[in-house]
């Protein structure tokens, strides 16, 4: 399976014949409720981590962070 950035369309490296990535990134999955202008769409998407830094920098208040104690 090939995963691809939503933002610049970079293909994130994955190891060879498996499902394990070999850089992080981002995945969001949304599906709309009611309320909303969506009703019913699901949305996915993968951002690489250099487009995600690009991306929080344009938002009015920061992410929340903290540092993990136990990396997976």
């Amino acid at each position: 399976m090939k995963i691809y950035c939503n933002c610049c369309g970079k293909q994130i490296q994955m190891k060879e014949n498996t499902q394990i990535a070999l850089e992080d990134f981002v995945f969001i999955e949304k599906s709309w409720g009611y309320f909303s202008e969506k009703d019913g769409i699901r949305h996915k998407m993968h951002i690489c981590e250099s487009c995600f830094d690009e991306w929080v920098k344009t938002f009015a208040l920061a992410p929340g962070e903290m540092e993990e104690r136990e990396l997976l």
